[in-house]
């Protein structure tokens, strides 16, 4: 496989009281081949969403490069690195339609109108809820909220799609279902993917690979089935479970 994403060395400080600083990531390194789901599990405070964002362009780096199939973007502005990013509550516009929300990124890029109404419709089936473009996002469900939001964040098919915790809020057996078919979209699209959780289980059924974060490191990464079946430090084991 063709490596996409490269995370090297990445540190982020952050300003404490009595001016004191703290790192938030400290020398973090990862990787992303293409089409691969990557799950980073850790327990909150970890800085793993520091992480994501610090991917994303969001975060100033006090060290470390963001690289991208190959090439260095870590001074590239975030609308200009093509990565697209859902949080825990989805952040959609009350004020419009499904099909309007899914639509926005399509507006933005100027999309023809016919085309924008073909694509949204293919992805509002992909993440079932066809026939739900007219409704306000106002009258679903959490958990259609959340598909209407991944729907929008695939519509102008990022190079890399960030999730923070994107099923946290929801219900374990919704959860479960949602990360299932979460799992099957991507897979179906070729997405490449960073998927932030602090559920084993999320991580489980999501990605193809799992890297742990504690205290601020990355302190193992592998296939799901390494990562879950043999952990590297009885800190992990506890964190597992184990």
């Amino acid at each position: 496989m063709t490596t996409a994403l490269e995370a090297q060395q990445l540190t982020v400080s952050y300003l404490r009281e009595r001016g004191q600083t703290a790192l938030a990531i400290d020398d973090v390194s990862l990787s992303l081949d293409a089409g691969q789901v990557l799950a980073v599990l850790g327990p909150s405070g970890s800085g793993k969403s520091t992480l994501l964002r610090a991917i994303a362009g969001l975060e100033v780096l006090d060290a470390g490069r963001v690289l991208w199939n190959g090439v260095d973007i870590t001074a590239l502005p975030v609308h200009k690195r093509g990565f697209a990013l859902m949080f825990q509550d989805g952040q959609l516009f009350a004020h419009r339609s499904v099909a309007s929300n899914v639509a926005y990124a399509l507006q933005i890029a100027r999309m023809p109108v016919p085309q924008q109404r073909e694509r949204v419709a293919e992805l509002l089936a992909l993440v079932g809820l066809e026939g739900f473009g007219d409704r306000r996002v106002t009258e679903l469900s959490g958990g259609e909220q959340q598909r209407v939001a991944l729907a929008r964040a695939l519509a102008a098919k990022p190079r890399l799609l960030l999730l923070d915790e994107p099923l946290s809020s929801l219900d374990r057996e919704l959860r479960e279902r949602l990360g299932r078919d979460l799992r099957r979209i991507l897979v179906e699209t070729g997405t490449t993917a960073l998927f932030v959780t602090h559920d084993q289980g999320e991580a489980a059924i999501v990605a193809d690979r799992i890297a742990i974060m504690m205290d601020s490191h990355v302190v193992q990464a592998g296939s799901v089935a390494e990562v879950l079946e043999a952990p590297a430090t009885p800190a992990v084991a506890r964190f597992l479970g184990r």
